[in-house]
């Protein structure tokens, strides 16, 4: 499962081992326990990544070989590629501009996934 953190100060991803279901039932079980609002609803997710990246490829490869439409990866422009996902997007109330973004897909496509991502901001933070 791959869950995506957005908030104020930028985006994290990360795999999780859990499955889907099962991480859903106890993230709706600690919100009702803790009395908050929890607002879920289908949705996609994107964030970029450098077009020049090595991994891309091979990611791409992986896609077409799974026929996996759940995943759209394109050019934003000569320097970044966007890697868009569906999954499901929760948060506080509907207009939140802060939660999470979880999905789940086959294991190979999530590690090259994550991979991709990790090395990428490995590589952003060596620049500031």
């Amino acid at each position: 499962m791959l869950k995506l953190t957005y908030t104020e100060s930028g985006l994290r991803l990360e795999r999780l081992s859990s499955a889907l279901e099962c991480w859903m039932g106890q993230r709706v079980t600690l919100t009702l326990r803790a009395g908050q609002k929890l607002y879920v609803e289908p949705s996609t997710a994107s964030f970029l990544l450098p077009a020049d990246h090595g991994g891309l490829s091979r990611l791409e490869d992986i896609l077409r070989q799974e026929l996996n439409d759940a995943i759209y990866v394109g050019p934003v422009d000569e320097a970044f590629v966007e890697i868009c996902l569906k999954g499901s997007w929760i948060a506080e109330h509907k207009d939140a501009q802060e939660g999470l973004f979880v999905t789940t897909f086959s294991d190979v496509v999530e590690l090259s996934i994550y991979k991709l991502w990790h090395s990428t901001q490995a590589h952003a933070s060596f620049l500031v």
